[in-house]
This record gives C-alpha cells, structure tokens and sequence, in this order.
C-alpha cells in the first residue's frame, strides 16, 4: 500500500510540475512574439499551421508512439470531423491572440484568457447541463460587471479580448465531444488544415506577395525563423499540458491556469508598459475577485481528493 501511494503522489506531482511548466511557457509567450511587430498575421498563421505536422512528427517518434494511421481516422469519422471544427475555432482564437501579441495588446490578451473560464462555464450548463455552484454564479455576475464596466467607460466592447475568450472556451466545449487522445486531437487539427495553409503560401510566393519568403530568397532568414518557430513555440505547452493532464487532477490544473493571464499582464504592465488606467483595473479586480471565489471553492474538494490512502 506504501508503495503504492509513493507512486500515486510521484506521478502527480510530476504531473502538477509538467501542468505548471507547460503554463510558464504559455506565459512567457509574448516574448517570443515581440520579436514579429506587426506581423503579417495571415502568412504568420499559415506557417504555423504548416510547420505544426513535422514538429507534431517528431514529438509522437520522441514519445516512441504512432502517427495517426488513416485506418484510426476512417473508424472514427466523426471525431476527424469535429477535429476540422475545433481546428477552425482555434485558427480565431489563435489570430486573435497573435494579433494581440505583434500589436502591443498583450494585456487585452491577458484578459481574454481571465474571461476565458467564465465564457467555459456559460457553455457547460448550456451545452453539458452542468449546474453552476454559488461561487461560480458570483463569478460569472462579476465578470459581466467587469466588462460592463468597460464598455460603459471605453464605448466599446473589448472584442479582441471577448474573441479570445469565447472561441477559446468553444474549442475546449468541441475537444469534449472528440474521441481522440489531445496530442492526436492536435495532429489531425493540424493535417486538415495543412493543404489549406500550403496552398496558400504558394500563392503567395507565386503573386510576389510574400515579404518572408521573398526576404529569405534573398539572404535573409531571420524572420523566416521566427514564421517557423512558431509552431514549436505554441505547440510546445500544449504537449506537456497533455502529458500533464493524465498524471494530475483537472481541480488542480484549473487552479493552475491562471498562472498563465497572470504572467502575460505582468509582462505587459511591467515590461511593454501598456497603458493600465483606473477603469482596465477596476474590470480586472471584479474578474479576479469572481475567480478567487471560484478557486477559494475548489480547494477544500482539492484537498479531499488528494488525500493519501492510508
């Protein structure tokens, strides 16, 4: 039984430590994308799509694990089909989020992936029949207060901010219903969307339209690198939050999650100095407050759950 539970509690915690690594990375990512001001964000997303499938590769040879094979595909059409949906929700979701990252928006982005648990819980009881607990009916009222806010003070709605967050929240809601484990979930995103993206640089290497590709024919391949690594840099995370996500407790990685929003507005207040006046904080402090509750709710069950056996 002692064995047991030393086996039990060293995979979780190399599973809480792969959750936490695989946040800080999501995190730090607008550090990599200062280096891509104003970045063509089209050509940007279709070299990330395109590059997605070898690195992708690689990762199953260096998990000693198979490609999905065409046989796996055809016996589960209809996952492969709500991988193209889940794959055209996140390419949004993603644009969004880049275009966030090359424009000086990193706190709109911060507060996009704040939002995004209050847009996943309005889908759960929509579509799964979940029930909201106080903490979370508190939340979801504080967060629309926050918003409120906002658009009363700014005139606006925060759209970059909202789009992350809900089409991130309805391609969580979509990888629900597929089948397929999330590094082949992934995979198949990928290779769906890869003719796409393909044929895309053709023409734009064909119109003379493409800046990267027509700067790297001529000697310079620097930014041609960045377009590249892109792939490894926003797939990375994900490949250890997959790996993450079988060895430790959803509860905790939810609790964990917020290591990521939090990280990008300490970038983006202390780094980029964006702007953050009175109003952007009080909409903060109300989505903070609603979330606090929501993990001040968990942990007890938390707790309980982890409990070694005795």
């Amino acid at each position: 039984m002692q064995s047991n539970t030393a086996i039990t509690a060293s995979s979780s915690f190399q599973g809480n430590a792969l959750a936490a690594f695989s946040f800080l990375l999501w995190g730090l990512m607008p550090l990599y994308y200062q280096f891509l001001p104003n970045a063509d964000i089209n050509e940007l997303l279709a070299f990330r799509i395109l590059f997605s499938v070898p690195f992708m590769a690689l990762v199953f040879v260096l998990l000693g694990r198979k490609m999905p094979s065409l046989a796996m595909l055809k016996a589960d059409k209809k996952s492969v089909l709500l991988c193209g949906l889940a794959s055209l929700i996140m390419c949004v979701s993603w644009y969004s989020f880049t275009w966030a990252m090359t424009h000086g928006q990193v706190l709109a982005a911060s507060l996009g992936f704040f939002i995004n648990p209050l847009f996943a819980i309005a889908l759960g009881v929509l579509f799964l029949g979940d029930k909201l607990s106080n903490a979370q009916k508190m939340a979801v009222v504080l967060g629309t207060c926050g918003i409120s806010y906002m658009v009363y003070s700014y005139g606006e709605l925060p759209w970059l901010a909202l789009s992350m967050g809900s089409f991130f929240a309805l391609y969580g809601l979509c990888k629900k219903f597929i089948r397929f484990d999330s590094l082949t979930s992934v995979t198949v995103e990928a290779l769906l969307l890869m003719p796409v993206a393909a044929l895309y640089l053709i023409w734009l290497w064909g119109s003379d339209q493409s800046v990267v590709i027509s700067s790297a024919m001529s000697g310079e391949l620097s930014t041609l690198l960045l377009y590249i690594g892109s792939a490894p840099v926003t797939l990375m995370p994900l490949v250890f939050f997959a790996l993450a996500i079988r060895a430790t407790s959803l509860s905790m990685i939810g609790l964990m999650q917020y290591v990521e929003p939090s990280l990008q507005f300490l970038l983006a207040v202390l780094v980029f100095n964006e702007h953050f006046d009175q109003v952007k904080a009080v909409s903060f402090a109300l989505i903070w407050t609603g979330l606090l509750l929501c993990s001040l709710e968990a942990l007890p069950k938390l707790r309980k759950k982890t409990k070694a056996p005795v």
